[in-house]
């Protein structure tokens, strides 16, 4: 194939990224920059001085990092468990696990809703059983956000965790266990060692698809959460008054944040590799 045919099997690649990406991002920047009167860094000052839109920050921030870490070490253990089990078998939860991944936004909700809601089948089950600590469980809480962050971070965690185990060679145990190296030992000065680039780099990956979800917190809290999605969401549309010009500015401080979450990631990882 030559040079010509390559670039023009880009063309189509180049143009997504352009007009996908490229221009609605730039697009953003000059709009978190601009007013009426022209250039001005006010929607920022106003982002940094609003305790309300702060609040927005460090509540997302919390969210996606306890569910981040939570999905993370659940699914070490279960890709632990998959490992062990037969080659078809583990093509088949791979396939199943694919699909809950793409089971997200305001149908999960809806199914939290008809499972964990006021009227909710498990709800009242567990009035029916006198289940107190269980009965006095709310979804639209801060809990129930959380047990939904965690729900739709698990399949996207199995299936990023899922190669690196696969990384961890068989030759590598039976050596250990030859030189008399227990399955603890091997995990804790192999195993390990040798994954947690990769586990560092999962989190990273989970904190920021945590940060940028919308749909299900907004189909189960509304407005009534405070959290950075909702608050660039509420200013487009105008629950009050639209303010596109500061949701674009709170919008790219989000992406600054998620590029700093994804850099450290990196410089761990860079450091981590550094002690093997």
């Amino acid at each position: 194939m030559s040079k010509r045919q390559s670039f023009a099997w880009l063309v189509p690649f180049l143009l997504l990224v352009l007009l996908f990406f490229l221009v609605p991002l730039l697009y953003m920047v000059i709009t978190s920059f601009s007013n009426s009167e022209g250039f001005t860094f006010e929607h920022y000052q106003s982002v940094l001085t609003n305790e309300y839109i702060l609040q927005g920050f460090k509540n997302s921030i919390t969210l996606s990092a306890i569910s981040a870490m939570i999905a993370l070490i659940v699914t070490l253990f279960a890709v632990y468990a998959v490992m062990r089990l037969s080659e078809p078998i583990r093509e088949k939860i791979l396939i199943l696990t694919n699909l809950t991944s793409n089971f997200s936004g305001i149908p999960l909700a809806f199914a939290f809703i008809v499972l964990l809601g006021n009227s909710g089948l498990f709800t009242l089950l567990f009035e029916k059983w006198n289940l107190g600590a269980l009965s006095s469980f709310s979804l639209y809480s801060w809990s129930g956000l959380l047990l939904i962050y965690i729900y739709f971070q698990l399949p996207l965690a199995l299936m990023l965790l899922y190669p690196i185990y696969d990384g961890i060679q068989q030759q590598w145990k039976e050596a250990a266990a030859l030189l008399g190296a227990s399955t603890g030992q091997f995990w804790l000065k192999i195993g390990i060692p040798v994954m947690l680039p990769g586990i560092v780099g999962t989190f990273s990956v989970l904190f920021a698809n945590a940060m940028g979800a919308y749909a299900s917190a907004y189909a189960l809290t509304s407005s009534n959460y405070n959290l950075v999605a909702i608050r660039i969401g509420a200013l487009i549309k105008g629950d009050i008054f639209a303010q596109p010009e500061l949701a674009s500015a709170i919008a790219v401080l989000l992406a600054v944040t998620m590029v700093m979450a994804i850099l450290l990631s990196e410089w761990s990882i860079k450091k981590t590799r550094g002690k093997l």
